[in-house]
């Protein structure tokens, strides 16, 4: 990590610690803490999916699938097979890492629109099966009675200690991708995003790295996708549909494709739009965010974190005109 990878990080940490204590004394903001459990654990998509398309440069929209592999693994392990949660989370990771390595190899060498028509297609297979096996999975019904977690003999009840288990969970994949792109792996998949065969021709291994952070994009996926379900403690194949890569996606075209900064702002900035500031929009849910992707796109490509060196140059403008005056 960089000087100000070290600075953003503690400021970060330092929000996030005190942010309960003031959201549960403001009574109509006490439910914030909530939604920002949601947050922290759609933030650990966006960073694995920010690692992808950001840096790798590689399209995919199958984060839903295997946030949904992940969540329906946790669940069919523990209440059906009476599988202890921290052992079944680590399997259902697993298993969505061989399901990304099979499907990686083959359609990681498609580029752009066909890559991302590809891992359409998976995702769509994967939401219809979620729906189909009413053996296991209980169909469109969904399951139940999905065990929570516990710490020791502790079991974790209260939204305040799943907030700081979840955010803790986030910081720590924060801090492994800061690491990776800032080695010689990161230089290596920016290089295959800004030109894939000169990335090549100077040595770097692009098929290898491309389903190596694929692979790792869908584990971060399937983590995030047990920590749902034993948060809500039920599923239902809805919470994994289209609708929700598009919204993982867009998560990261907010925030910053090409900053894990970015990943996070953006996934607690569409969760609190998706909880709270856009219900009166949720029969237009699909023109609200394709309208969402088209400013971005057209008006911020940098996404949200492009703001912020813009502000402080303001800032710093106005300092030194005063200090001039």
């Amino acid at each position: 990590m960089n000087k100000n990878d070290r600075w953003a990080f503690a400021g970060m940490v330092l929000l996030i610690a005190v942010f309960p204590g003031i959201a549960l004394k403001v009574k109509p903001i006490s439910h914030y803490v909530d939604v920002m459990i949601f947050a922290g654990i759609f933030s650990l998509v966006s960073l694995g999916l920010c690692m992808l398309m950001g840096y790798a440069g590689q399209v995919s929209m199958a984060q839903a699938a295997f946030f949904g592999i992940g969540a329906y693994s946790s669940g069919i392990l523990t209440s059906r097979l009476g599988w202890n949660p921290w052992m079944a989370m680590p399997a259902g990771a697993a298993l969505s890492a061989l399901v990304a390595w099979i499907i990686g190899v083959p359609a990681l060498r498609l580029k752009g629109h066909y890559l991302a028509m590809a891992t359409l297609g998976f995702g769509v297979i994967v939401h219809i099966v979620l729906g189909e096996e009413v053996k296991w999975t209980g169909g469109p019904s969904g399951m139940v009675d999905i065990p929570g977690l516990k710490i020791g003999g502790w079991k974790l009840i209260s939204e305040v200690a799943w907030y700081y288990m979840i955010w803790a969970v986030v910081f720590l994949a924060l801090l492994f991708c800061l690491h990776v792109i800032h080695s010689r792996v990161g230089r290596g998949l920016r290089a295959i995003h800004e030109e894939e065969m000169a990335a090549e021709s100077m040595g770097v291994p692009t098929a290898r790295y491309k389903v190596q952070i694929f692979v790792f994009s869908a584990i971060l996926s399937a983590l995030a996708g047990s920590f749902y379900t034993h948060y809500v403690t039920c599923l239902n194949p809805g919470s994994f549909n289209l609708m929700w890569s598009i919204r993982f996606v867009l998560m990261v075209m907010v925030g910053g494709m090409q900053s894990l900064w970015g990943a996070i702002l953006g996934a607690v900035l569409l969760t609190f739009a998706g909880n709270e500031w856009l219900q009166v929009f949720s029969d237009y849910e699909i023109l609200v965010y394709g309208a969402m992707l088209l400013c971005v796109a057209l008006f911020l490509p940098g996404g949200m974190v492009s703001l912020i060196p813009k502000a402080i140059g303001i800032f710093q403008n106005v300092q030194t005109s005063l200090y001039k005056r």
